[in-house]
């Protein structure tokens, strides 16, 4: 008579270094990270190494021509505290950054909530809408160079035609008149991202909520403030932080428009950073100076993290 095992012989495990690979291999926690893998050396390669790199080189006395630089320690950032023409930077940059941000803001959802409303030609109108943001930065600046030209400038010409003015307004070369014109130029080319990007946040908000709303009597205020803002507000958040970073390390507007100039009275830290480490020679100072524009830029994404992505702005309440 056959005997009938009543249970199986458990397999060995094997344990060791292929075993281990085929785990990680075959895992599909890992599966992301595989996935990530490209896009990572892609950052790391491009991105991180010439920040790390930037960031040594502000500590040395590197020079274009050198083999490399001396370690200073602090040196560089010792000279930039005493540097007027630096802090006229940061003042500029700062001022640049908050009003061309706050007013791209306040024309883009404008913009947004206009074209999400039913109109004609509504798709011609939203692709009109983008042609700022689509035309490279540098025939922008000659656009606007042209407009701002202290001689032929089309402003000038309509304003003295109306009796407005008896003159021409020299708008590149008076410090007050060229802060105005750049930040303008720069809300100019901006506005069509924040609108076109809100516009598609607007596009996933539900109409019955709109239409429940109407139906108790919310005004067209009430049902902004309390539907439309509080399920925008994360797309507000990372908009306007990726508006705030593209605005304070603007380069190609600037440079293309003034030289930073009159008197220095448009350098923001980018322009000054490629002009005292490229222009001058001095790799160290200009790393230094563009090193310095870090904790700004850690400044604007933690007040988009730890503020505006709370829950109380997501839900429209005090609630954390």
């Amino acid at each position: 008579m056959t005997t009938i095992p009543t249970s199986l012989p458990t397999p060995t495990r094997h344990f060791g270094k292929s075993s281990a690979w085929d785990r990680l291999r075959t895992n599909r926690n890992w599966l992301a990270i595989w996935f990530m893998l490209p896009a990572a050396a892609f950052l790391i390669l491009f991105l991180a190494y010439p920040l790390f790199l930037g960031v040594w080189m502000s500590f040395t006395d590197d020079r274009i021509g050198r083999g490399g630089g001396n370690f200073v320690g602090l040196e560089n950032y010792e000279w930039l505290k005493d540097d007027s023409i630096f802090w006229l930077s940061v003042f500029n940059t700062l001022l640049y950054t908050i009003v061309a941000s706050a007013i791209k803001f306040a024309v883009g959802l404008y913009l947004a909530l206009l074209l999400n409303r039913h109109m004609p030609f509504k798709a011609l109108i939203r692709a009109a809408v983008l042609i700022p943001f689509i035309v490279p930065t540098v025939l922008s600046a000659i656009a606007f160079w042209w407009i701002y030209d202290s001689q032929f400038s089309i402003i000038s010409w309509s304003l003295i035609k109306m009796g407005l003015i008896d003159h021409n307004i020299n708008f590149l070369g008076d410090s007050s008149w060229a802060r105005g014109s750049v930040i303008f130029a720069n809300i100019w080319r901006g506005v069509p991202f924040v609108a076109i990007t809100l516009l598609a946040g607007l596009q996933t908000v539900s109409p019955s909520l709109y239409e429940a709303a109407t139906l108790d009597g919310a005004t067209s205020w009430q049902r902004f403030r309390f539907i439309t803002y509080p399920l925008l507000t994360p797309i507000i958040a990372v908009v306007m932080t990726f508006s705030v970073l593209f605005t304070f390390t603007d380069f190609q507007l600037i440079w293309a428009l003034t030289r930073g100039g009159p008197v220095n009275a448009t350098h923001l830290m980018a322009t000054l950073s490629y002009q005292r480490g490229i222009l001058s020679g001095r790799l160290g100072e200009g790393a230094a100076i563009a090193t310095a524009m870090i904790p700004f830029l850690m400044a604007a994404i933690a007040i988009s993290w730890f503020g505006m992505q709370r829950r109380k702005w997501q839900q429209g309440t005090d609630n954390d």
